[in-house]
């Protein structure tokens, strides 16, 4: 004999109207007690629906990107009274209120009809588990206890479901990919927010069969930035904005106060006024020293400014960070980019010195070249390249003048950032720039 029980959402305190992001179970399968039916999510957390009774799923009512209220029936379960079924779930105690997911309930069962796959963890994990990536992910309850399972980084997986969540099938997907050597262009290529699965891999050339070779192994810090960058062109919609800044009396105005720096041991660069501006032009355009969070529908927007700046060392390329730049008047960003700039070409910059930085400025004017597309520092969302300023002529009060041209490519996350807003940012940014005495002072 069988009868049909009614499965319905428990209390979960003042809650209502809580979106079905996942629907984890079909007509027909079997489930055990405390197996996942649906998976909620509020704005605060997410929890998986339990069965509050063993039997074969009969029908689910509950509907992917539909809504449910406390009471409200999620799926009818066949039971069989053989078995010595539970009582029905209006007669079971209510379920505690919602969860973080930061702190999920004890792993249920797998339901029978939906075996998880015959790997091991290790053969099924291509790289260790990146905690804070993992706990980043978003991903229900019940599919973090099935990724943890099979030893799978839930922060190297592509979400398909709704609002791009990762979902059981993902993760299986993720261990097929991985045992048939296609997981590994993909973990490469995982660095943040998005992602880029199935990408072709480069062929494998033996150069040597062309003539004589060299190897030499890539320094720590290019193992470690080229890994970054990767991950930051693939996963962030690059767009570079192109323009020039008159500079011409910015470099007057730093030629008369050399001497004065100097006194003070600084040694007062171009890229210090660069600075000073970008921080007054991140105050008007506040977007720019922005981050989208982990869930990709969220914008961070900074209280603080602080700028990375790009150093060539004998070891590769760093970024230190120049904290609370617009705390900082002239003298003392120069004074910042001197010291930092050594440690980095000694090696002794510590971790603090270059994290927390939310824009960048990369600038080869010591070096040439007429403009470059810089990567973006992800999670940034944008960052400023600087080439060589030349001497150009320049159509000024009726007739062509000789000015000092300072070249300007902005590179920005399209995600966040469109064409008009990057042109407005660099067209403020170069009369900033012409303007150097309205630099010298911290922004207050």
């Amino acid at each position: 004999m069988t009868r049909v029980v009614e499965v319905r959402v428990p209390d979960m305190g003042n809650f209502k109207d809580v979106a079905v992001i996942d629907v984890l179970v079909k007509p027909g399968d079997a489930i055990e007690i405390d197996g996942p039916l649906v998976t909620l999510e509020t704005e605060k957390a997410t929890m998986d629906v339990p069965s509050t009774v063993a039997g074969t799923i009969e029908k689910v009512i509950a509907t992917k990107g539909g809504t449910v209220s406390p009471g409200d029936v999620v799926a009818t379960v066949q039971v069989a009274d053989a078995a010595g079924a539970s009582a029905p779930a209006a007669a079971q105690p209510p379920a505690a209120p919602i969860a973080a997911a930061a702190a999920p309930p004890a792993p249920p069962a797998v339901p029978k009809a939906a075996p998880a796959p015959a790997v091991s963890a290790p053969a099924a994990a291509p790289v260790a588990i990146n905690e804070s990536g993992f706990s980043a992910a978003h991903a229900s309850p019940s599919v973090r206890r099935f990724a943890r399972e099979l030893g799978v980084d839930l922060g190297r997986v592509t979400g398909t479901g709704f609002k791009s969540r990762i979902t059981e099938e993902d993760v299986k997907g993720f261990v097929k990919q991985a045992l048939t050597g296609a997981g590994a262009a993909t973990a490469s290529a995982k660095g943040g927010a998005g992602g880029g699965r199935g990408l072709p891999s480069v062929p494998v050339v033996d150069f040597a069969a062309f003539g004589k070779v060299e190897t030499r192994p890539l320094t720590r810090i290019q193992k470690i930035s080229g890994a970054r960058l990767h991950a930051s062109w693939v996963n962030l919609p690059h767009v570079t904005q192109f323009d020039e800044a008159d500079i011409t009396e910015l470099e007057d105005l730093r030629n008369k106060l050399k001497a004065k720096a100097t006194a003070q041991g600084i040694k007062l660069t171009p890229l210090a006024f660069i600075i000073r501006a970008c921080v007054r032009t991140l105050h008007h355009f506040p977007t720019f020293n922005a981050s989208l969070d982990a869930s990709g529908e969220n914008l961070v927007l900074k209280k603080y400014i602080h700028i990375g700046f790009a150093a060539d060392t004998p070891n590769g390329l760093m970024v230190p960070v120049v904290h609370d730049a617009d705390r900082k008047d002239i003298y003392e960003v120069a004074r910042s980019l001197g010291e930092l700039s050594e440690k980095a070409r000694t090696g002794t910059l510590n971790v603090t010195q270059m994290q927390g930085g939310s824009f960048t400025i990369s600038s080869l004017g010591g070096i040439g070249g007429t403009a470059f597309t810089p990567i973006i520092n992800a999670p940034e969302v944008a960052i400023l390249g600087v080439s060589r300023s030349s001497m150009k002529p320049v159509f000024k009060d009726g007739a062509f003048v000789p000015r000092l041209m300072l070249p300007l490519s902005l590179s920005y996350d399209h995600r966040v950032i469109d064409g008009a807003l990057a042109a407005r940012f660099t067209t403020y940014l170069a009369q900033v720039l012409a303007e150097p005495r309205a630099l010298l002072e911290a922004v207050p």
